[in-house]
């Protein structure tokens, strides 16, 4: 598969939190460290699947509790796509996926428009999973899909366990950005002429 990413490193420092961000449109490079376990692995998820390389550096104030950092992580991924997307000719544009993790299911669908929109349906019934507030997941894939210019429609169809629930909806949001970011032609996939 032929993707359309170009290899793209941002940094942000606030009071908050300092995160660092490398993507790659090479698959294998994957290290994240958040202060998060159940993030990193989430994230780590994210990249395996979505087949490109992703290197994640987070201080934040873990003390307060994991909301800034998590979000602040996903301000600065969705800032990396953006900016490693100059040029979206050729570009499949769309993307789609439907996954399951044991009894859970979850559906995804992109649209890299450079319109930053988000649609979330997701119930979970833990507080926490590891050390990240399940509140959190839609926060970052808000913050993702703002900062990347992009339209993801996420929504966990059924399932019984939190973990297993969060991580079939980063699968599949993984396996939509796939999908979208394939180089399938030559042209801009635009009635318009501009994304």
């Amino acid at each position: 598969m032929k993707t359309a990413l170009k290899k793209t490193e941002i940094t942000r420092k606030t009071k908050e939190t300092e995160i660092s961000v490398l993507l790659s449109p090479e698959p294998g490079l994957c290290e994240i460290d958040t202060g998060i376990g159940f993030f990193d692995h989430m994230l780590t998820a994210f990249a395996v699947h979505g087949g490109f390389g992703l290197r994640v550096k987070a201080k934040g104030d873990l003390q307060v509790d994991d909301h800034h950092t998590v979000e602040d992580v996903g301000i600065v991924l969705g800032q990396a796509f953006a900016k490693a997307l100059p040029d979206k000719t050729g570009i499949e544009r769309f993307g789609r996926a439907l996954i399951p993790m044991d009894e859970s299911l979850a559906s995804a669908a992109v649209d890299f428009s450079g319109r930053g929109f988000l649609v979330f349906h997701a119930d979970f019934r833990w507080q926490k999973c590891g050390e990240m507030e399940t509140a959190m997941v839609g926060e970052f894939f808000r913050a993702l899909a703002l900062n990347a210019g992009l339209t993801l429609h996420l929504n966990l169809l059924y399932g019984e366990n939190d973990h297993h629930k969060i991580e079939a909806l980063f699968k599949a949001a993984a396996r939509a950005f796939r999908a979208a970011l394939e180089v399938t032609g030559k042209t801009l996939p635009s009635s318009k002429g501009a994304l």
